[in-house]
């Protein structure tokens, strides 16, 4: 574990919404979760680990499968969301002994993942008869994919209470980006009831899989504009203090790329880990801006602080800790650009295995539990395998 306390960057830009308001001194456990297909195990893993830790997320923010792994956690009871979780992960993982022998045979999942590309993955998604009649063919936004995403239709409403989810025990955010428009929008249940439209709008990745028309507009996979929804709860007001677990799949560092191979597998890297420390750095500078606000507002002296001015800027002003617990997953042997199409049984055992002790290590290391410089509003703890 790496507890990395930063200073915000001198080149980030400098913005504001506007004035925080009404700040609750509770603070709030949110869980983060980025897009990654079947790499999205591991994420089910690290939620294992906090449940045994008696850690519970009050708001889960999800793009992409992580929006599918979020609405199995805020849309059951406590006690059933582990094993839906399973449930899910068991559904879509597969396995035979053709699968096998051939891993055998070649030390990689290559048969499977051309299984899985031929054929789909069962509660998941199916191939698309629409696309056998070309890649010209006019056949609507909702039907121009590989793929039918109808099977995990079937599958939200069998594993989802969105009754439950919609009474707002517990909070969730998924991220998809407006096909017309190009404007990522979040999709709240604080705001609006949420459906299995809106889980599947936040996974509809195209070309593999179609759009999701929500009031009449069009959305894809969320992953398209930002993989990383971290901004949401860093935006988010009133602020809070939080306790904030990030769990990504995307290797935002890696070597040099010495093939075409490696080069298709680094690329995609690149393209999922989707500018994450960035949003961070930016809200770190602004964090600390209201720290310094609020600190500067204490040197007025009592008489000027009735004054509407004072009163307006001081608003600005901000005391929120949020502490940011970034778990990254670790590169398996033998992965590669295809990772994230790898649903063989050991893969998502491999994965699920992996998140879980990760996740375990981090609370025993409880790397929260430290003291905070006064001005510091964002304090991140980095933790690799």
């Amino acid at each position: 574990m790496n507890n990395v306390i930063r200073n915000p960057s001198k080149s980030a830009p400098v913005t504001d919404a506007g004035p925080a308001v009404n700040i609750s001194s509770q603070r709030q456990t949110v869980l983060v979760l980025q897009g990654g297909g079947a790499l999205g195990a591991y994420q089910a893993g690290v939620y294992q680990a906090l449940v045994e830790g008696s850690i519970e997320p009050d708001w889960v923010i999800g793009t992409s499968i992580g929006a599918i792994n979020a609405a199995l956690i805020a849309g059951n009871e406590p006690q059933d969301r582990l094993s839906r979780l399973r449930e899910f992960w068991d559904g879509v993982s597969r396995s035979s002994p053709i699968d096998e022998f051939f891993r055998m045979m070649v030390p990689s999942n290559m048969f499977a993942n051309a299984t899985t590309l031929t054929r789909g993955i069962p509660g998941f998604f199916e191939p698309n008869p629409n696309a056998l009649f070309g890649i010209n063919r006019e056949v609507g936004v909702e039907n121009a994919s590989y793929y039918s995403t109808d099977p995990l239709k079937r599958t939200l409403g069998n594993l989802v209470d969105f009754d439950y989810l919609n009474r707002r025990h517990t909070r969730l955010t998924v991220g998809a980006v407006n096909v017309n428009t190009s404007e990522l929008r979040y999709f709240d249940s604080s705001r609006m009831p949420l459906s299995a439209a809106h889980i599947m709008a936040s996974g509809a990745l195209p070309p593999a899989f179609p759009a999701v028309c929500i009031d009449g507009e069009p959305y894809w996979d969320g992953g398209v504009y930002s993989n990383t929804p971290i901004e949401v709860v860093l935006d988010a007001r009133p602020r809070r203090d939080a306790l904030i677990f990030a769990v990504n799949m995307w290797q935002p560092r890696g070597t040099e790329p010495k093939s075409i191979w490696q080069v298709m597998g680094r690329q995609k890297d690149l393209q999922y880990a989707s500018r994450g420390k960035s949003h961070v750095a930016r809200q770190e500078q602004l964090h600390r801006l209201r720290h310094v606000v609020r600190e500067l507002g204490k040197l007025v002296p009592e008489e000027r602080r009735d004054d509407p001015m004072f009163k307006e800027l001081a608003s600005y002003g901000c005391p929120s800790v949020m502490h940011l617990v970034r778990l990254l997953s670790p590169r398996l042997d033998g992965e590669d650009h295809t990772k994230d199409i790898d649903f063989t049984r050991s893969g998502i055992r491999t994965r699920w295995q992996a998140g879980y002790e990760h996740g375990q290590r981090v609370l025993s290391e409880k790397p929260w539990e430290c003291e905070v410089d006064m001005l510091q509003g964002i304090v991140i703890h980095e933790s690799q395998e």
